[in-house]
């Protein structure tokens, strides 16, 4: 056992010490049994059953290092055992993730998606984003980095979060009660909220047709967030421009959704974040959160319990 009682870590579940243990390591721990440990870094993103049991048994973890930055399979859990310290990913993918949603605002203002399936050559279709007015929901890191990469488009950027303090790079910063004053007339909507009871199924029709009726809608947080009937409805009916997905509800999408066959819909497989991006960016945070646990400092990507996010 290490002399310093913080710095035993425990890794689960089984099997991933080969590429976490690295991680912990080099911030100076000792992998240990959970028993044992003071920290556990959790590595499985939906498996929460599992996790609480492992809690249940192993009462004096007093830290636990989740995966992803959504932890909406793990809120229970969170909340029966909160009176721990919870970490989660809050913007270790910002940059990949941003990068994946102006690549899909991109293609869907301009109409790449409708011309990489055509067949013949095309009538000339699609809209700018410079000076574009542009809605993003989410003040997290996400919405930092791509405030960051609009800069140069000069778009009038509107964020939407739960306590609208400045942003760099926003023109204004609401709260979610002005969401539709905001939406009305807006070439693209990018999502980029936590999920929780507020924001799920809060893009409904009539929000989708609060937009101008060339924008596009850009999702890149959860499919929750979006109705997803109502969003094939108005496709459908050519009131929106189109919806770019990364995420969506039902996930997987099936086979037979009728928005792969959406000529305006443009779907990657909850691929903004990808393994060979992800590994690299959680294993620094997993570093720098357990050195500054075996040094007592403040962790990075606290979970507010409460809020759920």
């Amino acid at each position: 056992m290490p002399t310093n009682p913080r710095s035993a870590i425990a890794l689960a579940p089984a099997g991933t010490r080969g590429w976490l243990g690295e991680f912990v390591e080099a911030a100076g721990a000792t992998v240990v049994e959970p028993s044992d440990a003071s920290g556990l870094v959790w590595a499985d993103p939906g498996d929460a059953a599992s996790l609480g049991a492992l809690l249940d048994e192993s009462p004096d973890l007093e830290w636990v290092q989740l995966p992803w930055a959504g932890i909406e399979a793990f809120v229970d859990v969170v909340r029966v055992h909160g009176g721990r310290t919870w970490t989660c990913g809050k913007g270790v993918y910002a940059e990949p993730v941003a990068e994946h949603a102006l690549a899909l605002a991109l293609a869907g203002l301009r109409n790449v998606g409708a011309y990489a399936r055509a067949g013949q050559w095309g009538s000339p279709q699609g809209v700018n984003l410079i000076g574009a007015k542009v809605v993003v929901l989410g003040g997290g890191g996400i919405t930092e980095s791509l405030l960051r990469l609009l800069g140069p488009f000069g778009c009038d950027v509107t964020v939407v979060r739960r306590s609208p303090a400045p942003m760099a790079g926003a023109g204004r910063v609401v709260a979610i009660d002005q969401l539709d004053a905001v939406l009305a007339g807006a070439h693209l909507l990018v999502i980029a909220w936590a999920l929780t009871p507020e924001t799920e199924g809060a893009i409904d029709r009539g929000r989708l047709e609060l937009l101008d009726p060339r924008g596009w809608v850009v999702n890149v947080a959860r499919g929750g967030h979006i109705v997803t009937d109502d969003l094939v409805a108005v496709l459908a009916e050519e009131r929106l421009g189109g919806a770019a997905l990364d995420v969506t509800d039902p996930e997987p999408l099936p086979d037979d959704h009728p928005l792969w066959r959406e000529p305006r819909c443009i779907i990657t497989p909850h691929t903004a974040n990808t393994p060979a991006m992800a590994v690299p960016l959680l294993g620094a945070r997993v570093t720098d959160n357990t050195r500054r646990w075996i040094a007592g400092h403040d962790l990075v990507g606290l979970v507010d319990v409460a809020a759920g996010y």
